[in-house]
């Protein structure tokens, strides 16, 4: 059984998948994947010199700046990283043994499409409050910050798709809402 977690930047997401880690989940991190990957696959670094320029890496290192400026030149150019980039992280993932799996970007990546999840989990919180854990985790002014927000998929939209949802507004236990879901997946899976 494969599970997402999802959510917007700021919505606690990472915090969530470190509550199932200590009830012995192991959930698979994509953007940490997509870095390591970007960093150690040859067929991603030729893909990538193919699309940038070999200047997109000095050696064996990733210039970022160079990749940041490229995705940033249009919405083509981002698709074409994209397109290089996640089918190889969605394959890492399922070679890698772990069934559940973080990404924020899971929607937006079409990693939904990659991957035949069970179930979909979108952590959500309210704007005001994600904008303040983005600000105060990051360092970055509240204008950035709804910049970031801006470029994701909605919220809503992303609970729209998605199996269930755990609410992280700081008042609402995560723990039993956690259980909850656990509980649920279980007996869909015995079922």
């Amino acid at each position: 059984m494969y599970v997402a977690i999802t959510g917007g930047i700021g919505a606690g997401k990472s915090y969530v998948c470190r509550l199932l880690e200590l009830r012995g989940i192991r959930v698979y991190d994509c953007d940490a994947a997509a870095k390591r990957l970007m960093r150690t696959s040859a067929a991603i670094r030729q893909s990538l010199c193919r699309l940038v320029g070999d200047e997109v890496y000095k050696g064996n290192v990733l210039q970022k700046s160079v990749l940041a400026s490229f995705l940033l030149e249009s919405e083509q150019n981002k698709q074409a990283v994209n397109d290089i980039v996640h089918p190889a992280v969605a394959r890492d993932f399922m070679d890698s043994g772990m069934h559940w799996l973080e990404s924020a970007i899971l929607f937006d990546s079409r990693f939904d499409q990659r991957v035949s999840f069970d179930a979909i989990v979108c952590v959500t919180a309210p704007l005001e409050l994600r904008i303040r854990r983005v600000m105060s985790r990051d360092g970055i002014s509240r204008e950035k910050t709804l910049e970031w927000i801006g470029r994701q998929l909605p919220q809503e939209e992303m609970l729209r798709r998605s199996t269930f949802e755990i609410v992280n507004d700081g008042h609402q236990c995560l723990s039993h809402q956690i259980d909850e879901i656990l509980k649920q997946i279980t007996s869909h899976v015995s079922s």
